[in-house]
């Protein structure tokens, strides 16, 4: 018998162990509504449960709470911020980073509150047809909020997975497979708390490094425990990172910066960034050419910035001035004691602080 067959005699205690443990150990979250809240007469919010899974891709709980407890605050309800300016959300996301999902944040908002009356669609199959919101944050958002069996799966969620079935198919080419072997152990009468406390038991106790198996309610089901060998599980196909060259040129004046827009496509889209050359796989050399005035500009250092792809080597140099020239329409001058106001990236936050050491 191969271990998908004897894991699927397994699957009702598989459910039954798991929501019990999520009932006692769960997290509490400030946008999630637990079974004792439920008991009480609270309902998820959709908006709340949106934010929140489009916030936490790609970043810690820790880190990006801060910002869904900014977003409700500045905009309680999904059409305030449908009718926010952009500028704005951007400024207001810095640092989150992969910066489209700020773009398709105001859109998907938009969309709600023109064609959904400020309403969030109770389905699966219509989640997914708004901008920003891929299988996965349509899946939870429909089990979460709206009691729809769905098949939740996250990077937590493929890890336990990999786990339980001992795949040893490495990810990123798993995924549909690993999927597959997730969809007939969701739990159809509980299929947000499911979602939850599978996601839970990835992110606390089946850890990538250090998995805490005496913890685990699907210890007595699991392959790779069996095996002796969890944290082989799942295996991943190695990429080397390749590296980037880029020059930056920091004009300033009477304590602010020249900052430009970038595109709306590609990375760090619609944020702002320092006048500089395209990023390259070789150092420019003449690097200067792309300074957006002719000045005797003096080198700071260089900046490293990693993005999921490649990692950036940004040479900045430094000039000042004493009267702000004429900019274009993508320009704009912004006080250096004021960057959190404006959509300004980590990585420019970086620059900028490297050409103004004193």
């Amino acid at each position: 018998m191969n271990s998908r067959s004897q894991i699927t005699k397994h699957i009702s205690r598989l459910r039954r162990e798991l929501l019990a443990w999520y009932d006692q150990t769960g997290r509490t979250l400030p946008w999630r509504i637990r079974p004792e809240d439920r008991e009480n007469g609270d309902v998820p919010d959709p908006y709340a449960i949106w934010l929140s899974e489009i916030m936490m891709q790609q970043t810690t709980i820790a880190h990006g709470t801060p910002y869904w407890e900014k977003f409700l605050k500045r905009f309680p309800l999904v059409s305030d911020l449908a009718d926010a300016d952009r500028d704005e959300i951007m400024a207001m996301w810095a640092g989150l980073g992969y910066y489209a999902r700020a773009r398709n944040l105001h859109k998907c908002a938009q969309i709600i509150r023109d064609e959904f009356g400020g309403e969030f669609p109770r389905s699966e199959k219509a989640l997914l047809k708004l901008p920003g919101i891929g299988p996965y944050t349509a899946a939870t958002i429909a089990a979460i909020c709206f009691n729809e069996p769905t098949n939740i799966v996250d990077g937590n969620v493929e890890r336990v997975i990999a786990r339980l079935f001992a795949e040893s198919a490495p990810l990123p080419k798993s995924k549909p497979l690993l999927r597959d072997l997730a969809a007939p152990i969701a739990d159809p009468k509980r299929p947000g708390d499911y979602g939850q406390a599978l996601m839970d038991l990835g992110g606390t106790v089946c850890t990538p490094k250090t998995p805490r198996c005496e913890n685990c309610p699907w210890q007595f089901a699991c392959k790779a425990f069996e095996a002796g060998n969890p944290a082989f599980y799942p295996q991943k196909i190695k990429r080397n990172q390749p590296i980037k060259y880029g020059a930056a040129f920091a004009l300033l004046c009477g304590g602010q910066v020249l900052l430009r827009r970038r595109p709306d496509k590609g990375l760090l889209g619609g944020m702002l960034e320092l006048p500089g050359s395209p990023w390259d796989e070789k150092p420019s050399a003449q690097p200067q050419s792309f300074a957006p005035v002719d000045r005797n500009w003096e080198r700071c250092g260089e900046v490293k910035h990693v993005f999921t792809h490649f990692e950036l080597r940004l040479e900045v140099s430094r000039a000042e001035i004493s009267t702000r020239e004429k900019t274009d329409p993508n320009e704009v001058w912004v006080p250096l004691d004021d960057l959190s106001s404006f959509a300004v990236p980590t990585l420019t936050k970086k620059a900028i602080l490297l050409a103004n050491k004193d």
